[in-house]
């Protein structure tokens, strides 16, 4: 199971920096915590641009993953991993890591023994989409971040489920995986 951070996990707050700020959304502990409870690896994969924009540092970028799974520990949600790009073509170059691309997706798969046919990427962008489809992985679309509508309406009439927030998204995952298996 990969998750985008922003948007999807927690509020959606721009070049988020500041650990104090972390607000897990509602319903993300319990998604989460349903979904580890049937074998899901919860392992989360993120942009994080403002690094490559000079606005945030990557220790930022560790402190507020920390805080995140720090909140999601203390309610007993435990994740299997966290990968981020530091990256922006603009500013660093092309890379493998930044979603759309695989290169997270692939490291963590890697590094967890995942098997892509039989994982999920959910997330609130074009982009978080398109790197689960081009893994390998079935992709979700949730409505809970700032880029939510701007990809919905890329995705209307694709094979890509849109559902209003990790809650559904988890449901309709489980739903799958009791009518086809793992």
């Amino acid at each position: 199971m990969f998750l985008d951070r922003d948007g999807t996990l927690i509020e959606d707050i721009s070049y988020l920096g500041d650990p104090s700020k972390v607000a897990l959304l509602p319903g993300a502990v319990d998604s989460l915590a349903r979904l580890a409870s049937v074998g899901y690896a919860l392992v989360v994969i993120s942009n994080q641009a403002g690094v490559a924009r000079g606005l945030i540092s990557e220790a930022d970028v560790r402190g507020v993953n920390a805080r995140m799974a720090e909140l999601l520990v203390a309610q007993g949600v435990q994740l299997d991993g966290i990968y981020y790009c530091p990256h922006h073509p603009k500013f660093t170059g092309a890379c493998e890591c930044r979603k759309p691309g695989t290169g997270m997706i692939d490291c963590a798969s890697r590094d967890l023994g995942l098997d892509l046919a039989s994982s999920w990427m959910v997330g609130d962008s074009l982009g978080d989409v398109e790197a689960g489809r081009k893994a390998g992985a079935r992709s979700i679309l949730v409505r809970t971040g700032s880029q939510s509508a701007a990809a919905e309406h890329a995705v209307t009439g694709s094979e890509v489920p849109v559902t209003d927030d990790l809650a559904a998204a988890a449901d309709l995952i489980l739903a799958a995986r009791a009518n086809d298996g793992p």
